[in-house]
């Protein structure tokens, strides 16, 4: 059930009805609970007990932790047990396979003989985030940093909010766990700016990272096919396309919850106008950088063990970065590659002036944008082939040459690239704002009615999955 197709919109409509009608508090969380699991079943109602197990493991866990009387040992045991439990159901579901395939060559590399028996089991949907989302839980109590939640139901609801299940932002129970206790309230102006919220974040997944999907595909698919300008418009639009699909997810995500009176953390903060790669990961899913920059990055060290313990940290989190998104060498090269360009900005004195000037924009940008090249591609040798097409290789230049006229099929998607950039400085630089918030409120609900007539009738016609679903 995808946020901007139709089922979603009927789905929502009953929430949000139900849950205002509602005047208690406890019928409410319960309300939610129950959409929360029916949200998720959508998708595949046979990894709903996964959830289900990582709430009863993490909320017994946290009981435990909490215990003043309990002895250190007692604790860490029951740590370590959230980890093993949390951490084994996503290494069995997600990377079982790929190191057992990495293993069994490794041995055939060595001259033995490897027989590999894969599980080829579906990855759940959302897996990735919730159990990050658990894990922050028992660490926080573990740290005595957070309270016990003792109410098994509001426990339940931090866990599988359907918001933000599948797809982030991932929340921590410090922010969230609190506001099951605060009084809701319908107020009609937050509404207004809420429906905005989505409504911007639609277009961005359906007007313009879904139109992109077709010409992406198609260059991605074969990039041996294509000339040096296609491949470097294939990246331009890949990078516009990715940014676009998730944080278009993370504003109606944000926009849905804020409607049932719910706050979640901001996760982009416009990354393509970041003059440096350490500015771009604060502005780019933020609630996973921020979460390995607290559970490890510092734990680590952080910035404090001298220039090459900070190197070696930068490193370890970045290509665990890149192992979360994925069990592929093309993910942990991504990681691998920005935790690079992190090490070097800290390591050489004229970064800091490049910062400040144009070129450290479009520095920043490059990196970010080939970085995707070999994420989207679904190996290594292929990522090869698209940075020696890039390049104007032997097999790109052919392509090039057997092109009629290349430009004409590719300027449609440079003006639809520069139009979307414009309106997205616009945003950035809050252009309007002032002045729209002056107008009348009968004005602006008509202007929000028009945009969202002008955003149907630009959505693409075919609904596309979110690219973090996947993960």
């Amino acid at each position: 059930m995808y946020f901007n197709e139709l089922r979603f919109f009927a789905f929502f409509a009953i929430v949000f009805a139900v849950h205002w009608i509602l005047r208690g508090q406890g019928a409410r969380k319960n309300w939610l609970l129950l959409v929360s699991y029916v949200f998720y079943s959508a998708w595949d109602w046979r990894f709903l007990g996964l959830i289900v197990l990582s709430t009863i493991v993490d909320y017994a866990a946290g009981l435990a932790l909490g215990r003043a009387d309990a002895p250190r040992r007692t604790r860490r045991l029951w740590m370590f047990g959230s980890l093993v439990v949390n951490l084994g159901v996503l290494g069995l579901f997600k990377y079982f396979d790929f190191f057992v395939t990495q293993g069994a060559a490794l041995i055939e590399s060595l001259g033995f003989e490897a027989h590999v028996d894969t599980l080829g089991w579906l990855l759940p949907v959302g897996i990735s985030f919730y159990t990050f989302q658990t894990l922050s839980y028992t660490i926080d109590v573990y740290r005595g940093n957070l309270a016990t939640c003792r109410n098994p139901r509001d426990f339940a609801l931090f866990v599988a909010f359907f918001p933000q299940l599948v797809a982030g932002p991932i929340v921590r129970a410090s922010d969230f766990l609190p506001q099951l206790t605060e009084p809701r309230h319908f107020w009609t102006p937050q509404y207004r700016a809420l429906a905005w919220m989505f409504l911007f974040g639609y277009v961005k997944k359906a007007c313009v990272a879904d139109n992109l999907a077709p010409f992406v595909d198609t260059v991605f698919g074969d990039p041996a096919a294509h000339g040096p300008a296609e491949l470097w418009m294939g990246a331009a639009a890949y990078y516009t396309q990715i940014y676009c699909d998730f944080s278009g997810y993370s504003d109606m995500a944000i926009a849905t919850a804020g409607m049932l009176g719910y706050r979640l953390p901001l996760n982009f903060a416009f990354p393509m106008f970041a003059t440096s790669v350490t500015t771009g990961w604060r502005r780019w899913h933020i609630s996973l950088s921020s979460w390995f920059r607290d559970y490890l990055y510092i734990p680590l060290g952080g910035n404090r063990g001298g220039t090459v313990r900070t190197a070696v940290n930068l490193c370890t989190v970045f290509l665990l970065c890149g192992l979360w998104h994925g069990a592929a060498w093309t993910f942990v090269l991504w990681g691998a590659i920005h935790g690079a360009f992190l090490i070097a900005e800290r390591a050489l004195p004229f970064t800091a002036k490049l910062e400040r000037t144009p070129l450290g924009a479009i520095h920043t940008q490059l990196v970010f944008m080939l970085a995707f090249v070999v994420f989207r591609t679904p190996d290594l040798e292929v990522a090869g082939r698209y940075f020696e097409g890039l390049l104007g290789g032997s097999a790109s230049a052919a392509a090039a040459t057997a092109a009629s006229d290349p430009g004409a099929e590719l300027w449609p998607w440079g003006a639809f690239l520069l139009v979307f950039l414009g309106g997205h400085f616009v945003a950035y630089r809050r252009i309007g704002y002032d002045w729209a918030a002056k107008r009348a409120d009968w004005l602006r609900d008509v202007a929000l009615g028009v945009a969202a007539a002008l955003a149907i009738a630009l959505t693409a016609p075919d609904y596309q999955p979110f690219i973090y679903f996947q993960f």
